[in-house]
């Protein structure tokens, strides 16, 4: 059956099955780039077919560098002698096999050789797993990858190493013989290598080889170590490999692997010039219709972090936070193999919590592949722990640094899923990016503590985005004395828009406002109004729990005066419009009307008009303008700005979607009046605006059409064409793209106040029969929600930390509701919700324990499905 909405060229089917991990093959593999690294410690990336690619390792993006020789071989042998050898990767894909005329791919990264005959991709973020099959080799095999992902659990997550767990299943009646080959480069130093240095390592835990540089002082940007190491405890290693010319040295690696054997060697390798690789072999007896895991680790530590776009010289250098912790490469794998049991386990624990999610297909897709950003490049860890981003990453080089507060307004990920890292961010931008008057730079200058000159706007969206980003740090982690310290610098940031933007203080930005775009606008909006009066919401909110209600009070007479006059004057009867106000004499302005000033909106419709109003529905703020006005504009924006198929559209801009591809364009002019020169990327189409509009028009009970945005961003990035793990924008791995973490609040409608001890879930989607994953800042785990005929259950299951609660709200009515925590009964209050299902108090709070579950059975009053 097709969706309702003419417009959607999906099926109900298409849009509404349940989720589960993608399986990848064929074309599809070409583009994958799987990250395997810690929060702020770069990543190396496992390719589709099973390659590695892109050593990111080296404190700045590196697009296409490879590690030569560094793969995975799998040498096996029967009981009869007979014997095969495969690199553990599928068919050599890809779509340029000419290059320079000298061949692609690359034969140093094993291309040549025999590889397994068919392969698949399971991308289950964190995990990704390779099933690899060849009728010639008498072993199944599946690669299984993963760097710890643990919510609440920063450091576990920012360890600079890759997993590679190999798992042989023997399906034949006999024995089976295994030889799994590991090669590293040493590449230390890069792009200034030489003086490397492999030795053998074996410290009870782990064994296998250890390399460093002695042509970099442990000082320098350039000094490091690695590791290439197992747990299993029977190894060989090859501190190098032959040292020769012409194709000898993969040559004669390659005819040991062929043979099942390795040419042993422990003494330590030094080579002045050029680099080494070095080699280990786990071996093992894979018996008759049972499986074997061998582990290999490929461990990673850059400790000096150079700020290489810095214009001083010399540049600033300091030390990741990860190398506070550690201090090399051994070191990391020693705790690993210390930890590794806690450390897989609560990483599978997540995962199993998120992909056991209710959540149509396409929704699981984008929420679990863009928390990947995490993972990459675009995020560092500076010495204190601070966490500290670029928009996104170049080949070379980070894109637009500082953590920009407008582009960071859309990432809902960090905030619940780490939220120690997000107020971090909120504590240096109050410490060092706020002035005196109330300007907040945008932009956090490095080396940190650096004190910004304010020579530039402030960005209207972006700081007020930052009082609703305190407003829900707050909430999630219910710390009134982090509140406290730092509420003085927010209602500075706050009431400097009555200096700048507003200074008839009438609730209404008519100053010139910086923003997202890279361009101020001219006069009243929404997209900024919405932040102002979603910013004067939260900061009311925040005056009274503070005891300072005259506070209070004067932002809710400036709120309410800015919400009705934008609701009279701007919305045009679909969508909420922009009154461009000539500001300066000196603006540049647009050739076709000479007094209106170039780069505005004017009388378009804008996919980002209702921007703020997102924030405070996720925050349950209220509505800052008319109901019955926010849904007709948001269905204007699907009905104007969605297409389904963009052949027809010219775009002179950049391109990140085209063809038949669908997309939601950043703004449209439906009855006319674009500009000659509208505001730069209006043509565009920006995966964080489509899961901001995506999960905004799903609050507001428009499902079918948000989640044929969210199919159509996932349709585009397969594998094909792009990268699954890699949305881009202003560079690769684009932190907008984490928005999508809010499809998974939107669906869950999931609320948590922890100064209230209240949590709300109410899904409007498998309502019966429903789970979800949450995360807050005290613990995580999955809210339940089932019911059938006269009887209906809600369940909140922590797996990790705690979860106190004194009030549950839900979107179904038990009745006669019995609740109990750990198999204890709780006494509770029950009230009707206006809005549908039901507000239960209890009598007193409730500590919901690592591995306990607060259950409420009732009988069964439908509300129905949203």
């Amino acid at each position: 059956m097709r969706a309702r909405n003419p417009q959607i060229p999906y099926t109900l089917h298409e849009l509404f099955a349940k989720g589960k991990p993608r399986i990848y093959r064929g074309r599809q593999l070409d583009q994958i780039a799987f990250p395997l690294g810690g929060i702020g410690t770069g990543s190396i990336s496992l390719g589709g077919w099973g390659q590695l690619r892109d050593f990111e390792i080296f404190n700045r993006p590196h697009k296409g560098l490879m590690f030569d020789y560094t793969f995975f071989t799998l040498h096996a042998k029967t009981a009869d002698g007979y014997s095969v050898t495969r690199v553990v990767q599928g068919p050599v894909g890809g779509d340029n096999f000419t290059d320079d005329g000298s061949g692609v791919p690359k034969r140093f990264n094993g291309s040549g050789l025999p590889h397994f005959r068919s392969v698949a991709f399971e991308g289950a973020f964190p995990f990704a797993r390779l099933y690899l099959e060849d009728p010639k080799m008498p072993l199944r095999v599946t690669l299984e990858a993963y760097n710890p992902f643990i919510p609440l659990n920063p450091d576990d997550s920012g360890l600079p190493i890759a997993i590679f767990h190999f798992t042989l299943h023997n399906p034949t009646d006999a024995p089976v013989e295994a030889v799994l080959y590991a090669n590293l480069e040493n590449k230390l130093g890069y792009p200034e290598v030489g003086e490397s240095v492999i030795e053998t390592t074996d410290s009870g835990r782990v064994r296998g080889l250890k390399m460093c540089t002695r042509k970099h002082p442990p000082e320098s940007p350039r000094y490091g170590t690695l590791a290439l190491v197992t747990t299993h405890d029977r190894v060989q290693v090859q501190t190098h490999w032959l040292r020769a010319g012409w194709f000898d040295t993969l040559d004669y690696f390659w005819r040991q692997a062929s043979e099942g054997r390795l040419e042993e060697n422990t003494e330590p390798a030094y080579r002045e010039k050029g680099t080494d690789v070095g080699s280990i072999a786990l071996r093992a007896t894979v018996p008759s219709g049972e499986e074997v895991r061998l582990p290999v680790w490929i461990v990673w530590h850059i400790p000096n972090f150079e700020m290489y776009w810095s214009p001083a010289e010399p540049k600033p250098v300091w030390k990741n936070y990860y190398a506070v912790r550690h201090a090399d490469a051994m070191a990391v794998a020693e705790y690993v193999a210390e930890h590794i049991h806690r450390l897989e386990g609560d990483t599978r624990a997540f995962a199993d919590a998120l992909w056991s999610s209710t959540l149509p297909e396409a929704v699981l897709d984008a929420v679990s592949s863009q928390i990947s950003i995490l993972k990459t490049t675009t995020c560092l860890r500076l010495p204190d722990g601070t966490f500290y981003g670029f928009e996104g990453c170049g080949v070379h080089h980070g894109c637009c640094e500082g953590t920009c507060t407008h582009v960071w307004n859309y990432a809902q990920a960090l905030p619940y899923l780490f939220p120690s890292l997000e107020r971090s961010i909120r504590e240096k931008d109050y410490a060092i990016n706020l002035h005196e008057d109330g300007h907040m730079t945008f932009r956090m200058p490095l080396p940190l503590g650096t004190i910004p000159e304010p020579t530039f706007h402030a960005a209207a969206d972006g700081q007020m985005g930052g009082i609703l980003k305190v407003y829900r740090e707050w909430q999630i982690c219910g710390n009134e004395e982090w509140l406290k310290s730092l509420w003085p610098s927010v209602k500075r940031a706050l009431e400097y828009a009555w200096r700048e933007w507003d200074k008839d203080k009438d609730g209404v930005m008519e100053g010139v406002q910086h923003n997202t775009y890279d361009i101020e606008f001219h006069g009243p909006n929404t997209m900024m109004g919405s932040f102002y009066l979603g910013a004067l919401r939260a900061a009311e909110e925040m005056a009274r729990h503070l005891g300072e209600h005259d506070k209070a009070e004067e932002y809710r007479r400036v709120y309410e005066s800015g919400r009705a006059w934008m609701d009279e004057h701007l919305f045009n009867g679909e969508y909420y419009i922009h009154e461009v106000r000539p500001a300066s004499p000196e603006m540049s302005t647009d050739p076709q009307s000479p007094d209106f000033p170039k780069y505005q909106l004017g009388r378009g419709c804008l996919s980002d008009q209702l921007i703020g109003q997102w924030v405070a529905r996720m925050l349950r703020l209220g509505d800052l303008f008319d109901p019955e006005h926010v849904r007709k504009a948001l269905q204007s924006v699907f009905r104007y700005n969605w297409k389904s198929d963009l052949s027809e559209h010219a775009n002179p801009q950049r391109i990140y979607a085209l063809n038949d591809e669908a997309g939601l364009l950043l703004a449209t002019w439906p009855h006319g009046g674009r500009p000659l020169f509208p505001f730069p990327y209006s043509d565009e189409v920006w995966t964080g605006i489509e899961y901001q509009v995506a999960s905004h028009l799903i609050y507001e009970g428009f499902l079918e059409e948000g989640l044929a945005i969210v199919k159509g961003v996932r349709d585009r990035y397969t594998g094909e064409r792009r990268n699954p793990w890699n949305e881009f924008e202003c560079g690769n791995h684009y932190a907008r793209a984490m928005a999508s973490y809010a499809l998974l609040l939107a669906l869950a409608d999931f609320f948590y106040s922890a100064p209230r001890g209240l949590l709300r879930f109410a899904p409007c989607v498998y309502a019966e029969d429903f789970a979800c994953f949450f995360s807050v800042d005290s613990g995580w785990g999955i809210v339940k929600q089932a019911f059938g005929a006269g009887y209906g259950r809600a369940e909140v299951q922590v797996h990790r930390g705690a979860l106190t609660l004194r009030e549950v709200q839900l979107g179904f009515t038990p009745g006669q509701p019995q609740v109990r925590v750990a198999g204890k009964a709780v006494q509770v209050v029950a009230t009707p919700l206006a809005e549908g299902g039901v507000h239960l108090v209890f009598e007193e709070p409730v500590t919901i324990r690592q591995g306990e579950t607060l259950v409420i059975d009732g009988n069964y009053s439908s509300t129905g499905e949203k």
